[in-house]
């Protein structure tokens, strides 16, 4: 699959079977959105003064500049507290007017309750709450959720949020993970389609609303160990021995995840776009998880997405897994990269090893 994705140049044999394409009318538009960041930032010279690295290293093999990272009474909740206020009020809404709210994370508050409770509480909402993981594809899984969750109607809107702090899961003495996360929460608020009009868009893309065009959500369980935490569930419970041997800290096979990632994406993002029948030259933003600039940039490029309409913040802020995506397009809104009846493509790759991507109209 070296050529861009298309409906004439993608093969239909090779589409993953459960992508799914909403009827017309039935989906969900992104109605406000919002962001939250650490104060603190970590740059790549500060990391060379404790681990063997140096600046010019990260750059090269990753992109990233710098990274933010919660300080004293910086949480996940806290964060997706922050985020999910600024999308409430993005959106013109109160938390009234809010019917689910789902958090995506892989670093919860604390074991038991999700951290949706604490959200929802922090928030002012009346309405049910719970958590997904799907790690860096968690943003785009609770998005089809929600999604899906709107279509059964009388929710009003849905909050969805991806919030992470996983320098707290990183070895701060592992150079090869260390330097890769930060962390940070992003927001979006969802409603019915048809509760917003939009102007056609100009490629002459089928005029339904704005919304979840199409989407595709996979996993390949048998890779799980090439990104994980070993400890802290029922599988290895927490000892002091589990302590001791730094197993409650995040552990990655590089080089198998980055080539893994390439090939997911590419073939989720690219049946996706098939099954919206969306070429991907029709593709205004391509918002990719911010993982490595360089998956980010050999994925594109397979899918025959530029530069410039490829969106990338992963220099300031590394990989905060599922706050990636939403944190990124809330940036792009925010700067005029967005606009309303755009096309975006989103897609995420991560532990499980997990994948989603989504075709959405703004």
């Amino acid at each position: 699959m070296t050529e861009g994705w298309s409906p004439a140049s993608g093969d239909p044999s090779s589409t993953p079977a459960h992508v799914f394409r909403p009827a017309p009318g039935g989906g969900a538009a992104v109605a406000g959105w919002g962001i939250a960041l650490p104060e603190r930032r970590v740059t790549n010279h500060e990391l060379s003064q404790r681990v063997d690295t140096s600046d010019a290293w990260i750059v090269e093999r990753t992109g990233i500049r710098e990274r933010r990272v919660a300080g004293p009474g910086e949480t996940t909740a806290s964060l997706a507290i922050e985020a999910g206020a600024a999308a409430i009020k993005c959106a013109d809404l109160s938390p009234a007017d809010i019917g689910c709210c789902i958090v995506a994370t892989c670093t919860p508050e604390q074991p038991i309750p999700a951290t949706a409770s604490f959200v929802q509480d922090g928030l002012g909402l009346r309405c049910g709450a719970f958590d997904l993981d799907a790690a860096c594809a968690g943003f785009v899984y609770a998005l089809v959720v929600g999604a899906g969750l709107l279509s059964t109607g009388g929710l009003g809107a849905v909050l969805v949020i991806g919030s992470e702090t996983l320098s707290r899961v990183a070895d701060p003495d592992d150079r090869s993970t260390c330097v890769l996360f930060g962390d940070g929460a992003g927001a979006v608020v969802l409603v019915s389609d048809a509760s917003m009009a939009l102007p056609a868009h100009p490629t002459g893309v089928p005029s339904q609303g704005p919304g979840l065009l199409a989407w595709d959500l996979g996993c390949d369980g048998s890779a799980a160990s090439l990104l994980h935490v070993a400890a802290g569930g029922s599988r290895m419970p927490t000892t002091a021995d589990t302590v001791a041997g730094g197993e409650h800290w995040l552990k990655m096979e590089g080089q198998e995840v980055f080539r893994r990632a390439v090939r997911a994406i590419v073939e989720s993002a690219g049946g996706t776009l098939a099954q919206a029948g969306v070429d991907a030259a029709d593709v205004d933003l391509f918002v990719p998880h911010q993982a490595n600039s360089r998956i980010i940039d050999a994925a594109a490029n397979r899918l025959s997405i530029p530069p410039e309409r490829t969106f990338v913040n992963i220099d300031r802020y590394g990989n905060t897994s599922a706050a990636s995506i939403p944190i990124a397009l809330a940036e792009a809104a925010d700067a005029g990269r967005l606009r309303r009846g755009d096309l975006v493509l989103v897609s995420g790759f991560g532990a499980g090893m997990s994948w989603a991507s989504a075709l959405l109209r703004w």
